[in-house]
């Protein structure tokens, strides 16, 4: 299996993520700044949250590490939380603005 491939089934695992303050998966809320496949089984995820004192914070990160080392083609899980830049609605996608009413 080629990077491409993994990092798409990374993205539909993290898809499956949400915030539990929001009802809309951590991807498409625009959270998810840099998937990097630095081996063929190791990962680093660069990741931010809505807000700094986001009190689920540690639920989120964990789940994201959780899931994605469940992955069968994965070892090893690097998650990095950075709040630069910081998050705002503008790095949504289109259907999570459209689901939230901001279009």
């Amino acid at each position: 299996m080629g990077k491409k491939e993994t990092e798409a089934i990374i993205v539909e695992v993290l898809k499956t993520i949400y915030d539990p303050e929001i009802p809309v998966n951590i991807y498409d809320l625009g959270l998810i700044y840099e998937i990097d496949l630095y081996e063929e089984d190791e990962v680093k995820i660069t990741m931010t949250l809505t807000a700094p004192n986001c009190p689920m914070a540690d639920q989120i990160l964990e789940e994201v590490n959780e899931r994605t080392k469940s992955l069968p083609q994965i070892e090893d899980v690097t998650v990095v939380l950075t709040f630069d830049p910081p998050w705002d609605k503008d790095m949504m996608t289109e259907e999570a603005k459209l689901e939230l009413g901001f279009l």
